[in-house]
């Protein structure tokens, strides 16, 4: 109880409105069972989530996660239960459908209309932005890291995409791409919400970035 309260209360902090607006955007229905399940949990009870009930989206979603602050004994141990369930093997077909399903559901929700595409570009949601960079390393993660385990090491995608061809699994060229893919589009997205605006862009704004995805995003998954 006491470790719920106090997870209220940061919470509550940090989405603290300013004049400039909300402090810091705060989302815990990605924790266990969603808005239903408990804010705070043993790591045992996350182990056995984690294991026998989480969709893949959720393994996805623990590639990109890191311990920040608290106790070091119980922030060592969730680094290496988050290395064991990151390299557990996977049935690649399976993986592969999980991952596609749901990058196809966020952009039928969050990426520009059909008729808006002609003038604009989402940075974030729309094809070959940020999103499929981030699916592409979570999907290459989940699929080669019971071969490659230093894949599981790092949760940020430049680092991981420079694992990716550290291992082998994906080409020097590709790799640093994407990379550079991904910090033009995030610089633009910070410049944008610095000013208060939306994550968009005239259609004809990084042209090589996307194309360079979007076929990156055909090779690995099969799908666009």
């Amino acid at each position: 109880m006491f470790f719920t309260r106090l997870g209220q209360r940061m919470i509550h902090i940090l989405t603290a409105q300013t004049p400039s607006g909300v402090l810091y955007e705060v989302d815990m229905r990605l924790r266990p069972s969603g808005a239903s399940g408990l804010l705070v949990s043993s790591l045992d009870a996350f182990e056995s989530y984690q294991r026998d009930k989480a969709w893949t989206w959720e393994h996805q979603a623990l590639v990109r996660a890191r311990v920040v602050a608290g106790d070091v004994p119980l922030g060592r141990r969730f680094e290496e239960l988050r290395r064991q369930l990151l390299c557990q093997p996977r049935d690649s077909v399976t993986l592969k459908a999980d991952v596609v399903e749901m990058r196809q559901k966020m952009r039928d929700h969050l990426a520009s209309k059909p008729a808006d595409q002609q003038q604009q570009f989402h940075l974030k949601h729309d094809a070959g932005g940020i999103v499929d960079i981030e699916f592409l390393a979570q999907y290459a993660v989940l699929s080669k890291a019971a071969d490659y385990p230093e894949l599981a090491v790092w949760s940020d995608n430049v680092r991981i995409l420079e694992s990716l061809q550290a291992c082998g699994v994906m080409s020097a060229a590709d790799a640093q791409g994407l990379a550079e893919a991904y910090k033009a589009l995030r610089s633009a997205t910070h410049r944008l919400a610095l000013q208060q605006q939306k994550n968009t862009v005239a259609a004809g704004e990084f042209l090589p970035e996307r194309a360079l995805v979007t076929a990156l995003w055909q090779s690995w998954l099969g799908s666009n």
